[in-house]
Order: C-alpha cells, then sequence, then structure tokens
C-alpha cells in the first residue's frame, strides 16, 4: 500500500482558494494511466503527473522520498498538460 504525505496548511489553503482538496490526488496514483514528466528542483527529484478523476484532467507534482508520495501540488491541468496525456 502506498503510503503518502502533504502539507497540511496547503492543503487547507487550496481548499480555501481553489475547492480543490490535494487529498484527492491520491486517486491518481491507483494504477490509472497518468502522464508523468520529471524535473530537477533545488536538487530534489520531482514529477508531474497528468490523469483523469472524474471525467477531469488533473496534474500532481509530486516527489518520492524514502518510498512514500510527497504531493507538493494539486491542480486542474493545463491545456498542453491535457493534449499530453490524451497522447498516451
Amino acid at each position: 500500500m502506498v503510503e503518502f504525505e502533504w502539507d497540511e496548511v496547503k492543503r487547507l489553503s487550496y481548499l480555501e482558494k481553489h475547492e480543490l482538496d490535494i487529498l484527492a490526488a491520491r486517486r491518481l496514483f491507483d494504477g490509472r494511466p497518468l502522464f508523468t514528466t520529471t524535473n530537477l528542483h533545488h536538487d530534489e527529484l520531482r514529477s508531474v503527473s497528468t490523469g483523469v478523476n472524474e471525467y477531469r484532467h488533473y496534474t500532481v507534482v509530486w516527489t518520492e522520498p524514502d518510498e512514500r508520495i510527497r504531493i507538493i501540488s494539486f491542480r486542474r491541468a493545463r491545456n498542453a498538460e491535457e493534449r499530453n496525456y490524451r497522447q498516451l
């Protein structure tokens, strides 16, 4: 079973500003297809994954320290991210 972690202050901020719960990002890791790229951010390897949840495209930025997934951000996918996902 995959373990997740996130910044609770950031989660509450997303709920207030965007009405989007970071916890929903966990659903994207249930084995469904994802379009994922990686990049180095301040010496940390981060992944950016786009997938579909409830008929909408979402993007999650995450890293995987110590065999758990740390969710950094979660949002509706941008147009280019959605196009990349559709090419899977």
